[in-house]
């Protein structure tokens, strides 16, 4: 399993941005499929956006070009830039990395966004 600390979360007012990062305890990184996932309150979990190991990117339909997905192999590292925040992006963000042996999760990071 690979460990992975999420970070950059806070509080931003309605309109303003914020860029997540996700870093991976694994020589093998480039090999793993990566994601950002979120959960608000009462809610299921749902995809953000997703990265594969080749480059490929994939949005959540509620993302509708404010967010872009990245990652940086050379420092174990992915990033979530999300502009035009709205109050209802507010939840817990996941990093998650998959397709190389078995699924893992991070923590969580908390978004709030409110005026």
């Amino acid at each position: 399993q690979v460990t992975l600390v999420e970070s950059g979360g806070g509080l931003v007012q309605p309109g303003g941005s914020l860029r997540l990062s996700c870093t991976a305890s694994t020589s093998m990184y480039k090999e793993y499929d990566m994601a950002w996932y979120r959960q608000a309150p009462g809610k299921q979990r749902e995809l953000a956006a997703s990265i594969g190991k080749g480059g490929s990117t994939f949005y959540g339909d509620f993302v509708k070009n404010r967010f872009t997905i990245s990652r940086d192999n050379a420092k174990n590292t992915m990033y979530l830039q999300m502009n035009s925040l709205k109050p209802e992006d507010t939840s817990v963000y996941y990093c998650y990395a998959g397709g190389y042996g078995a699924g893992s999760w991070g923590l969580g990071t908390q978004v709030t966004v409110s005026s």
